[in-house]
């Protein structure tokens, strides 16, 4: 009887390290579509809350099996570079370790049948109450085990001030592709006895995990000053603006669209063959930075109202000949930044070009087309052959210092800063 429950309470301790270390931002269940979690009211933000605060999150998405299903989340608390905190789950949050999801919606008037789930947290029931990243993580019928999907938040102590700009490089190599940042932190406020071991910086290009930037030490230290401006260290490249795709209707074809092949219960909608975007060329347009909106101009709530179809898309490489350095990716919020598996293109030798289908809600959407290759055990996404870069381009940089007290057991988040590349720069 001992040797039974040793081994049961082994294989709880087991599950939980998996589940403890399930990484972020992944979706486990291909029936989970259309996921959007935000700022309450601001569907193009990044899930940002300031600690002891009335700020909000909003969760949205799919489940295209239809019914009603019982889905609950928990959220658990990482350090810097999200591996787990060493500390229980009642340190950081007030309240429930499970909270149900109660608020959802069958589809009607659209084809497609599916549910619509909504949450908005924190809430009474579950409230963090440690500032730093958080991994929500949403799953079945009370079973962590069951994991539907995860998805990264952020919640913010503010004790320093931050300024940050957006330069041209010097490097005479990179100064018409590149962006050079340069942060300065006041310190007066926060015991920082040693900055190359306490803190730890970080610098998101258009809210993007898989290329951050991410640096322990300063470039320059003085009193209750520091400053990061290492320009070997703090460049990224520049990019170019995002396509877009406007999909708010089926029916009313977008300006990408060149065709469909609709049925009585389903939508296939053809984007427009993509090119290589030629070198040193550069047109500046309005962009979401990558992110989706989801919106229908013939139904009244997008949420429940708004239609599914396979959306074909088309990339046609330099040559007509495959890239040698990676797979071809779409890449994009709309893709879960090339995560999900339908994102991965395939070569097509006798047309000469990339395709793929993707099955995709009505609304706006902003996509790439990127190289993904893995580096050090981890997938990294290159758009500089497929994009080229640009050092005009305008892109969202999130730059977050993180700060270990000494003796602490995890990373708080004491400053974070965002600015527009086209707003927050310099010039040469």
């Amino acid at each position: 009887m001992y040797r039974f429950l040793l081994c049961i309470a082994l294989l709880v301790f087991i599950l939980n390290i998996c589940n403890a270390q399930r990484p972020p931002d992944e979706v486990f269940m291909q029936n989970i579509k259309t996921i959007k979690f935000s700022r309450a009211g601001d569907p193009l933000s990044f899930p940002i809350i300031a600690l002891n605060s009335s700020d909000q999150l909003e969760l949205n998405f799919d489940d295209i099996q239809g019914g009603s299903k019982t889905y609950y989340y928990t959220m658990t608390l990482c350090n810097a570079d999200w591996t787990p905190a060493q500390l229980s789950y009642f340190d950081y949050v007030k309240g429930y370790s499970q909270v149900r999801i109660s608020t959802y919606r069958n589809s009607s008037i659209a084809l497609t049948h599916y549910t619509h789930y909504q949450a908005t947290l924190p809430d009474r029931n579950c409230q963090p109450i440690k500032s730093g990243n958080y991994i929500l993580k949403v799953f079945l019928n009370g079973d962590t085990s069951k994991m539907a999907f995860t998805r990264r938040f952020l919640v913010a102590d503010t004790k320093l001030n931050m300024g940050v700009q957006v330069t041209q490089p010097f490097n005479q190599q990179i100064f018409q592709t590149h962006h050079r940042f340069q942060v300065q932190v006041e310190t007066k406020n926060v015991d920082i006895r040693y900055p190359q071991q306490q803190l730890k910086l970080m610098v998101l290009q258009n809210f993007r995990w898989d290329n951050l930037l991410m640096l322990s030490n300063p470039t320059f230290t003085r009193q209750d000053m520091l400053q990061y401006s290492n320009e070997s260290e703090m460049v990224m490249p520049a990019g170019k603006e995002f396509r877009w795709l406007n999909l708010r209707s089926f029916r009313l074809l977008g300006d990408r669209i060149t065709k469909q092949q609709n049925t009585d219960s389903s939508f296939s909608l053809f984007v427009k063959e993509d090119l290589p975007r030629m070198p040193k060329q550069y047109f500046f347009y309005k962009d979401y930075n990558g992110m989706f909106i989801s919106e229908t101009i013939e139904n009244i709530n997008p949420y429940w109202n708004a239609d599914y179809a396979n959306i074909h898309f088309t990339y046609k490489p330099p040559g007509n000949i495959a890239f040698k350095a990676g797979d071809l990716v779409v890449f994009g919020e709309l893709t879960n930044y090339g995560k999900d598996p339908a994102a991965t293109m395939k070569f097509d030798e006798s047309k000469g070009v990339y395709e793929t289908d993707l099955y995709l809600k009505q609304g706006y959407y902003d996509y790439q087309y990127a190289l993904k290759e893995k580096k050090a055990g981890k997938w990294t996404f290159n758009s500089s052959a497929t994009e080229q870069d640009a050092w005009e381009t305008e892109n969202v940089y999130l730059v977050l210092l993180y700060f270990r007290p000494l003796g602490g057991r995890y990373d708080e988040l004491i400053a974070l800063r965002q600015v527009s590349s086209q707003f927050n720069r310099n010039m040469r």
